[in-house]
């Protein structure tokens, strides 16, 4: 993406395409495209993207509890709360961000660029974030419901059929052995920290084949939150109808 000011508009106007949404303050979406690397090596002046994010943080908190709490009125407390979890949680914003089709749009500075900045998890989520951020206040409440409802249709759909969630990891398995015929494993691929502080990365691997990757202070933690990535991933490809939380 070039780095002049009417480029970035046009792009803008080419991801609106895939929103769709029209905005009506064009920066508004740069800046909610905008990485803080960028502005290190430009001389554009909108600002990066963190304000736009800790808002549209907050307006998915409400937009998501308020559409769990009308389509699934039976459902207690602690189950919308782990619903509206797996909802929000980064890797399921990320792969919003990436049916967008969002990072090709985002600005970043080179270094990140270059480092893989557009397919990062974390860099995804918070531009997701930001862009609701940007639709809520140039849109207003009721666009950016409907927005988010299109999004969250495919992962609502199951959760209505009665397809709810139990321990991830059994969940990957029950898949697994059904789909593949093959066993997770779970493989510490690094740990890093104090001996009282340890954190975990751990890769859950099936037929040889790395399917998702996680965190945790401890090994279990790690290998619960790789099942979760991987479940979310074959979620947003239609392979699997039950929501990791």
């Amino acid at each position: 993406m070039a780095s002049n000011q009417p480029d970035i508009i046009e792009s803008v106007q080419e991801l609106e395409d895939r929103l769709p949404i029209a905005f009506n303050d064009k920066t508004l979406a740069v800046r909610a495209l905008t990485h803080r690397s960028y502005l290190n090596e430009t001389q554009l002046v909108h600002g990066d993207n963190e304000r736009l994010e800790f808002l549209g943080d907050a307006v998915l908190d409400l937009i998501v509890a308020d559409i769990l709490y009308q389509r699934f009125p039976e459902q207690r407390e602690g189950s919308l709360t782990a619903m509206r979890a797996g909802l929000v949680r980064r890797e399921t914003l990320a792969e919003f961000a990436r049916q967008l089709g969002l990072g090709s749009f985002l600005l970043l500075g080179k270094g990140e660029a270059e480092s893989g900045g557009r397919e990062r998890d974390v860099i995804l989520c918070a531009a997701f974030e930001a862009l609701v951020g940007a639709i809520y206040l140039d849109q207003g409440m009721e666009e950016t419901t409907e927005f988010l409802n299109t999004l969250l249709e495919p992962t609502l759909e199951p959760l209505s059929a009665g397809h709810f969630t139990k321990n991830p990891k059994s969940q990957l398995q029950e898949w697994s052995q059904a789909e593949l015929g093959e066993t997770p494993h779970y493989v510490t691929i690094a740990s890093t920290g104090p001996d009282h502080a340890k954190e975990f990365t751990v890769e859950v691997r099936i037929g040889g084949k790395t399917f998702g990757t996680g965190m945790g202070n401890s090994k279990q933690q790690a290998a619960k939150d790789a099942a979760r990535s991987a479940l979310s991933q074959l979620m947003s490809s239609g392979q699997v109808t039950v929501l990791p939380v």
